[in-house]
């Protein structure tokens, strides 16, 4: 499901021979350098179920997965999540009753990984983790208020105390 999402999402119109750069599914992001977090995870097939080792790339709100760790940029990306689309990550050791598993929720699925170790799997859910937040769709930035530099009212005069108990009379 994850790669027909990323169709759906992303569109179609990607094809093996134009390098991943110029793939409209990468939405431009140079996924061949500067990672926000790369490494090998286990995951399971779209339609066949089996468990494949592939390797991962996060950057600029996109999960990416290759063959393998020679990412260039001429690689085409076996598949892409938008982490925009992705609800939550976390842990899925009892889901899956194995080790360093984790799952990440869309709205239309749950896809399951496996990382190497307990310490890589937690690296993972935190930089997923935080990708979608940063990359959430329910607050835009037009939307964020920062309160401690919008314009302040002027103070008010407080009565002084004889003036108080003109008034309270």
């Amino acid at each position: 499901m994850a790669a027909s999402l990323w169709r759906a999402v992303m569109g179609s119109s990607s094809s093996p021979s134009s390098g991943g750069g110029d793939d409209p599914a990468a939405g431009g992001v140079e996924f061949w350098h500067g990672a926000e977090r790369a490494g090998w995870l286990t995951k399971q097939g779209e339609y066949i179920k089996t468990w494949r080792r592939r390797w991962f790339v996060l950057k600029q709100g996109r999960l990416f997965w290759f063959k393998d760790a020679a990412v260039t940029r001429g690689s085409v990306p076996r598949g892409i999540i938008p982490v925009s689309s992705c609800l939550t990550v976390k842990g899925a050791e009892d889901v899956l009753n194995r080790q360093f598993a984790f799952e990440l929720s869309t709205p239309a699925e749950t896809m399951y990984f496996i990382a190497d170790a307990e310490k890589e799997k937690e690296e993972w859910i935190n930089s997923i983790g935080r990708s979608i937040v940063q990359h959430s769709r329910s607050v835009t930035d037009a939307e964020v208020v920062d309160y401690d530099s919008r314009p302040q009212p002027p103070p008010q005069p407080q009565p002084k105390k004889s003036e108080a108990s003109e008034l309270s009379e």
